[in-house]
């Protein structure tokens, strides 16, 4: 007795037919372009990651959190500040001795008002020189220009206390509340300056998934709802397109996409496998597995016209059957079933030339 090994789309077509449970009356049997199952995977990461950098110098005196700490109302990290407290200490002693100054021109300034209305009055009725008025009117002025001189510089300092208090606000180097600090780059001791990070903080209550897509693969995702089921661990879990980056690139051939998992109540953390599911317009055409005759390891089909045409499987799933192109088929062709009588039309076209 010969034997062989069959091969896996000759077993699937034998179980197709049952499968697919038959053909219904008044139901078409259509060609439709081929389709191809591919996963996404990538994994998690935190919504949104910022780098502290401060934007003073000084000795770092405290960090107070460790890495995978959730930030909380302390400072992440907070800069010594001796020489600001000094340069404080200046103004507000310099703005304290100005105060002083301004009283003292405010007060010979009402007595030398007082003093020039006298001696304009005595000039009038002809009792004083007009020098001596002249003299008068002089000093108040002078006291007036003193005063608004004194205000300036008062102002300009309160401006200064104002810069100091600031920059001493930024010794403390803040981080949104909820973030987790994923990054930890100085130490009590160290030297903080410019341009130099000391700490990096996540946002970890929302998740993302950054990847690559092809154009295919992102025609499918456009498909999709707005929010669409994948799979994060294994499990199942919601998730929505965050952004695209228009940017296509030369070398991966793909688009940038992120994806950001919506009502999710797990572990929060980077590095939980996501997958998604899509089904790709392919090359080729699936028909369906009820149309397909397998005689003699020799898959056909035979379309509505009555002619029996060779097909090359390629795969199958789902009741349906991947084959290669096809130039006397194509997506739209109806197909007769492969239970369904043969007519003489049909047989003569099935047969090979002599």
């Amino acid at each position: 007795m010969r034997t062989g090994i069959i091969p896996a789309w000759a077993v699937f077509l034998l179980l197709a037919p049952l499968a697919a449970g038959g053909t219904l009356a008044g139901e078409g049997l259509f060609v439709k372009p081929a389709t191809e199952r591919v996963e996404l995977s990538g994994y998690t990461r935190s919504g949104t990651t910022v780098v502290l950098v401060p934007e003073v110098t000084g000795r770092v005196l405290k960090v107070n959190y460790q890495e995978g700490d959730t930030i909380g109302e302390a400072p992440v990290v907070e800069i010594d500040t001796t020489f600001v407290d000094f340069s404080i200490e200046a103004t507000q002693k310099s703005l304290k001795k100005l105060d002083a100054a301004i009283s003292r021109v405010t007060a010979s300034m009402a007595y030398l008002e007082k003093e020039y209305a006298r001696m304009e009055k005595l000039h009038k009725n002809e009792q004083a020189t007009e020098v001596n008025r002249d003299a008068a009117e002089h000093s108040f002025r002078q006291a007036v220009l003193e005063r608004e001189a004194l205000m300036a510089d008062r102002e300009a300092l309160a401006v200064t206390l104002k810069e100091l208090a600031e920059r001493k606000k930024r010794h403390k180097i803040q981080a949104p509340q909820g973030y987790v600090l994923v990054g930890r780059h100085v130490e009590p001791g160290e030297l903080a300056a410019p341009g130099n990070p000391v700490a990096r903080v996540g946002d970890y209550q929302e998740l993302v998934v950054p990847l690559s897509v092809s154009s295919a693969e992102y025609k499918a995702l456009k498909a999709f709802p707005k929010v669409f089921e994948a799979r994060l661990e294994g499990a199942p879990v919601k998730a929505r397109v965050h952004w695209v980056n228009p940017e296509f690139n030369e070398q991966t051939r793909k688009l940038a996409v992120e994806l950001a998992l919506t009502d999710y109540a797990g572990e929060r953390r980077g590095g939980l496998k996501f997958s998604l599911a899509l089904n790709i317009t392919g090359e080729g055409l699936a028909v369906p597995a009820a149309a397909v005759l397998n005689q003699y390891e020799n898959p056909k089909v035979r379309t509505k016209a009555g002619e029996t045409v060779p097909v090359i499987v390629t795969g199958g799933t789902d009741g349906w059957i991947s084959v290669a192109p096809n130039p006397k088929i194509g997506a739209g062709t109806e197909l007769l079933p492969a239970d369904a009588p043969e007519t003489p039309a049909s047989g003569q076209a099935g047969k090979a030339a002599p």
